[in-house]
């Protein structure tokens, strides 16, 4: 029998999770109950009003595979480097955190040879107004493209770059000039524009505007036409599934099959978040 119950949202993709305590140890067979209903749910699950400590988000997110660090260490949770800050709030004059992450919609470290299997939000602070974040389904997406489309795209790789986005947002008080050895940390990678899931089998679009730069081997005008037409098509509402943030909430999403991306709030508004971050692998076609 399950540890928890499962229910499945009227959308595109996700479920709520409910019956479970994450501040508790869990065992292996409810970590793997979890990991099934993760791929059941389209790859997102929202786990409501639980109570953790950053150790305890950090044991349940290692049930899943190694954590990995963010470039952007000043915005750690300190003693935890694991637990990445997003958050807009500013203290003695300084952000505390990364208070205009997820801008635009992307798959987190995308930009890696090997992009992150699943990342977790947990939310401490909400704002009264705004805040959502939206999941966009890419193995749906991938599926509902015309057939011409999709064999145009086979064997085809496209360039991801953190820096692709980052120097348009320079005028952003979350975002400091990275220095050389950030640089060096986060060459290019270059990835299937069209992964399949190791976990599924299905084929899924990979490829997102927050980190894809262009289409390896494409002239810059066809790469950028092809790209605008796959972030246009892969964002359209029948793929995606807008959250709206309650205090407490844990959201857990698959990076390999979903893109996301916050919509802000207004800034007198404190927006106080925790992620960690699953380490995944190398994606193939």
């Amino acid at each position: 029998m399950p540890a928890f119950e499962f229910r499945r949202f009227n959308a595109a993709l996700g479920a709520e999770i409910a019956g479970v305590d994450l501040s508790k140890p869990l065992d292996e067979e409810t970590f793997a109950q979890i990991r099934r209903a993760l791929l059941a749910s389209e790859g997102l699950l929202v786990f409501r009003d639980q109570r953790m400590t950053p150790e305890d988000q950090i044991a349940f997110s290692r049930g899943f595979g190694p954590l990995t660090i963010h470039v952007l260490r000043q915005y750690s949770l300190p003693e935890y480097p694991e637990v990445l800050r997003v958050s807009n709030v500013i203290e003695n004059g300084v952000p505390i955190g990364l208070g205009d992450a997820g801008r635009y919609w992307h798959s987190d470290l995308s930009y890696t040879a090997e992009p992150s299997f699943g990342s977790l939000l947990y939310a401490l602070e909400v704002p009264s107004e705004g805040g959502d974040t939206s999941f966009a389904n890419m193995s749906a997406a991938y599926e509902a493209l015309p057939h011409d489309v999709r064999e145009r795209l086979a064997g085809k790789r496209a360039v991801h770059s953190y820096s692709h986005r980052y120097a348009q947002m320079s005028d952003s008080k979350w975002r400091p000039p990275l220095t050389q050895s950030q640089m060096e940390e986060l060459p290019e990678a270059t990835h299937p524009i069209v992964r399949t899931h190791p976990e599924t089998g299905r084929k899924c679009l990979f490829v997102n505007e927050g980190f894809t730069a262009r289409v390896a081997d494409f002239a810059e005008l066809e790469s950028r036409d092809l790209l605008d037409f796959l972030f246009w098509h892969c964002t359209q509402p029948c793929f995606v599934y807008r959250h709206a943030w309650r205090q407490y909430d844990l959201v857990f999403w698959d990076n390999r099959c979903v893109i996301h991306m916050a919509h802000g709030c207004p800034s007198h508004l404190r927006r106080h978040m925790h992620r960690t971050t699953i380490k995944g692998d190398v994606p193939y076609e």
